[in-house]
């Protein structure tokens, strides 16, 4: 093809796009046909009057009839019909069939007007006129089916031999603004001139300093540019599925509507094409599997229509893309039973699995939950194709999903052609970058505060940082590297990451770089903690961090920041979870975990008296202190700079009627069991926790926590 005629391609794909998503809108909301339907007629009127030029005789003549309907439409002869929706829609896919002809052979294919006569026929009903197919014997060129599919593969449904495979040039292309080409030219030119100027100075001159910065800010400025060229919004991905949604929902009987988020969010083109397949696969189960039907939704008390979410964002030096439903959610002990007729797992290894590893059983090759194979699912074939080419750009994939609720799989994409800047740390002899968008702030704790500014909770060490526990993570115990013997103090990076802060403590803090990302290999991706690899201005190699895979792996819950919980180590929140503590020497005592709202560290001159009651200001309100084990007596007699640890607890429900509880130290965080009420003192409830006899905490014993477990 020459070049005009691989422009008018490229820029008929874009105006069929973009009357794919006026259409889909336009059966959404009738009463804005004026504009959309000017859209839809411009991008057909476009077409047809470049075909004339070019000699596409086909392709003008349906584009003509399409036009004339639309012509009808524009002009408030017709109304919008899901009837007439879905003849335009057909005539997109022809417009489309003959485009993706020319692009693939150079012409329109065999030249026969029956091919489209049914078509042309269809929009001439629908427009209230009569038309009749020419009874002249058509001319008709005989093409080799080499000819018709250089590529040689098997067609993929249309009937034209044309490889789902075959790459446009549309994919190849990019609409970059004059803008943004103008400034990559000054900048390239500005980067010679400098690079000139320091190749005659020379090193031993007093301008080469000067000379380097200026380099160094026009190399800044370049790369921004270029990655600004190569940057395209998601939207131009999301506005492919509203048809596809529309189309499914019909031949699964469902009512499905679909929401975007974050359409405007930048993503590496290279990338974007890369998890288009992926997200196909991940909207299609959402309308088959996750959606109910609207007979089943309403006898669930939802409404008839489900919704679909796509959302994607920025984070931590990747994209994330969200694909949620509102629909049941996946039946884990449905998963199981599956799995194990398919014999991907044995019902002794079912036993074991948690909901968590239940879950992943989805991405297995085979699986699939369909009852009946079915033109859209049942074969077996998708999440195990998602996982695998999402993984093939180093990204990752995670499913969440409630029974009744919905759910969510969520595509995390690393910018793997991106420069990020990045904080290198050294541990256990080793380099690491952690990505600055995670960065909160630097911490160092000499080594003669260590012992003293650190504290446990449970087997977790804490940090309090202005009046905040944070969960504190070794980076070497966490990769089980060599530890270094330590002769200075604690260096702590505060990190970030989808809801989880916490410290990561390393040997040495090194300068902040700008990272090229490169993917992982195979083998490092399965450690599941890197997000991808970089050579630092040194030469060295370095793995970049994955901050939520290492909080995850650490232990490290999600914190509610309105709430600002300090149990940072993950526990299961049940009625059968508690907080052991020590308030009389030698004496475990236990409350029920739900009822904890925080645990402080409150200075000793802090605490007010009134009436001789031990009493806190906190938060606005005067809190009561309960002291049953005389904890406050013995500091007061110690010294009166000491802290006491004081638990702040309330109704889980209201979070009113808060008390404090100062205990001597905070022991474990637990499952147990509660028992019932000893007979011979009617006072006491005790619990099993860890198999230990352990004291309820008189006033949140059984008879006062009845009705907050299922809270707790």
């Amino acid at each position: 093809m020459d070049d005009l005629t691989k422009e008018f391609i490229a820029e008929s794909q874009e105006g069929l796009d973009r009357m794919e998503r006026c259409l889909t809108e336009l059966e959404a909301r009738p009463e804005d046909y004026g504009q959309l339907v000017g859209e839809i007629f411009r991008s057909v009127h476009t077409i047809k009057g470049t075909t004339g030029f070019l000699g596409f005789d086909r392709l003008e003549k349906l584009a003509h009839a399409g036009e004339h309907l639309l012509g009808s439409l524009r002009e408030g002869r017709l109304s919008v019909t899901e009837e007439l929706v879905s003849g335009l829609l057909r005539l997109l896919d022809g417009l489309r069939e003959i485009l993706m002809l020319i692009e693939e052979t150079g012409g329109e294919g065999t030249r026969t007007e029956d091919e489209d006569s049914d078509l042309i026929a269809e929009l001439a009903r629908l427009n209230g006129e009569a038309y009749e197919v020419d009874k002249v014997a058509p001319v008709v060129t005989m093409k080799s089916p080499a000819e018709i599919n250089p590529s040689g593969s098997e067609g993929a449904g249309s009937g034209q031999g044309i490889s789902q495979a075959a790459v446009s040039n549309s994919d190849k292309t990019l609409r970059i603004d004059v803008e943004v080409l103008n400034r990559m030219m000054n900048l390239v030119g500005e980067l010679v001139l400098t690079r000139n100027q320091m190749l005659q100075s020379g090193v031993e001159s007093t301008s080469f300093p000067e000379l380097a910065r200026r380099l160094d800010s026009v190399t800044a400025d370049l790369r921004e540019t270029v990655m600004q060229a190569r940057m395209q919004p998601v939207g131009n991905l999301f506005g492919k599925f509203p048809r596809m949604v529309r189309d499914l929902a019909r031949t699964c009987k469902r009512e499905v509507r679909i929401e975007f988020y974050g359409q405007e969010t930048g993503l590496d083109k290279s990338l974007l094409e890369a998890i288009k397949d992926p997200l196909t696969h991940a909207v299609r189960n959402a309308v088959d599997h996750g959606i109910e039907s609207p007979a089943d939704r309403v006898l669930a008390g939802k409404p008839a229509e489900g919704c679909l979410r796509l959302k994607a964002f920025h984070q931590s030096g990747s994209v994330v893309i969200e694909v949620s439903d509102d629909g049941g959610g996946i039946a884990i002990d449905r998963v199981l039973t599956k799995a194990i007729e398919r014999g991907l797992v044995t019902p002794e290894q079912a036993e074991e699995m948690s909901e968590r590893e239940a879950l992943q059983l989805i991405f297995l090759p085979g699986f699939s939950t369909a009852s009946a194979v079915t033109t859209v699912s049942g074969r077996g074939v998708g999440m195990d194709v998602v996982r695998a080419n999402v993984e093939k750009v180093g990204g990752s994939v995670e499913l969440e999903s409630k029974v009744g609720m919905g759910t969510t799989l969520r595509l995390r994409v690393p910018l793997t052609l991106a420069i990020v800047p990045a904080l290198v740390v050294r541990s256990g002899g080793q380099s690491f970058a952690l990505p600055q968008t995670a960065l909160v702030e630097l911490v160092y704790i000499p080594e003669r505060d260590a012992s003293q500014v650190i504290e446990r909770v449970g087997s977790t060490e804490v940090y309090r940082l202005r009046e905040r526990l944070l969960p504190m993570v070794w980076l070497d115990r966490l990769l089980g590297l060599k530890r270094t013997p330590e002769d200075h103090g604690v260096y702590m990076a505060v990190l970030e990451a989808e809801g989880c802060r916490y410290g990561l403590v390393v040997d040495d803090l090194l300068a902040p770089e700008e990272i090229v990302v490169k993917p992982l290999s195979a083998v490092l991706r399965e450690i599941g903690l890197f997000s991808g690899a970089t050579v630092l201005g040194n030469g060295a190699l370095a793995l970049i961090l994955d901050i939520a895979a290492a909080a995850a792996r650490a232990g490290v819950k999600p914190m509610m920041e309105e709430k600002e919980e300090d149990l940072v180590t993950e526990t299961q929140q049940d009625g059968s979870s508690f907080l052991v503590f020590e308030d009389r020497a030698r004496e475990r005592t236990a409350l029920p975990l739900g009822v904890v709202e925080r645990i402080e560290s409150v200075p000793l001159d802090r605490i007010e008296y009134a009436n001789g009651l031990p009493m806190l200001q906190y938060r606005s309100e005067l809190l009561r202190l309960r002291d049953d084990g005389h904890v406050l007596d013995e500091a007061g007699l110690q010294r009166d700079d000491v802290s006491i640890t004081v638990l702040i607890c309330g109704d889980p429900q209201t979070r009113s009627s808060r008390i404090g509880i100062v205990v001597r130290q905070v022991l474990d965080v637990s499952d147990g069991t509660l028992l019932e009420q000893d007979a011979a003192n009617g006072e006491i409830d005790l619990a099993l926790v860890k198999e230990r006899l352990t004291t309820i905490f008189r006033g949140f014993g059984a008879e006062a926590t009845k009705g907050w477990k299922e809270v707790a």
